[in-house]
């Protein structure tokens, strides 16, 4: 399945690669056949299995966990537990709701396109940050950073609008990362330094006691 944010993409590299070759031949071709395989490739957009354990948290992004630290959310002005997840080129770029629930706030901020793995690279890229509230009351706020070479965040959701984990919400172009704020005291499932998949993976759950 190919992320629809490719489709004039692909279709015009499709359409030089092919121009190319029946007019210069198969030499002169090869190397845009080659960059249109690595667009087609970053513009993917599998199916995922959603989980529906009760208060399964799932990954936003796929890509590597580089942090997993207390700090203060900037958004919701609150103490928070912090799960950091960078995409390289060859993740899947389309982001996916963390949890079930309600968008209260949508935030967007102009910046800087520093290597999106750097820690500062929070509080000075680009980004574009989204608060969900589930039906229990716990809030979660997910960012969209962009990186060295990212140049677009997309995000679809509105005010009000009601998610369900594992919906597809947002895509980010060419390397980027997400950070996830969640309450202090989740329960983490998540390891540094492993590979979660968007949607698909769990990586943490809500605390059960209802506020």
């Amino acid at each position: 399945m190919i992320a629809r944010e490719g489709w004039t993409r692909i279709a015009i590299f499709a359409l030089l690669a092919f121009g190319v070759q029946v007019f210069a031949g198969t030499v002169w071709a090869l190397p845009l056949w080659l960059l249109l395989l690595l667009v087609i490739q970053f513009f993917r957009d599998p199916d995922r299995e959603i989980p529906q354990q009760p208060g399964a948290i799932v990954s936003p992004a796929h890509g590597r966990v580089i942090a997993i630290e207390n700090v203060v959310d900037p958004y919701v002005e609150r103490r928070a537990l912090r799960i950091s997840i960078f995409m390289n080129i060859f993740s899947v770029h389309s982001n996916r709701t963390p949890v079930d629930g309600v968008v209260v706030k949508k935030w967007y901020e102009k910046g800087q396109f520093l290597n999106a793995s750097l820690d500062k690279a929070s509080e000075l890229n680009e980004r574009s940050a989204v608060h969900f509230r589930t039906k229990d009351g716990w809030d979660v706020t997910s960012v969209q950073i962009a990186g060295l070479v990212a140049r677009r965040i997309l995000c679809y959701l509105k005010n009000g609008q009601e998610v369900e984990r594992g919906e597809r919400y947002g895509f980010i172009r060419f390397g980027s990362r997400v950070d996830l704020y969640l309450p202090e005291d989740t329960y983490v499932v998540a390891q540094l330094g492993r590979w979660v998949l968007s949607g698909t993976d769990i990586i943490g759950f809500l605390p059960v006691s209802e506020r």
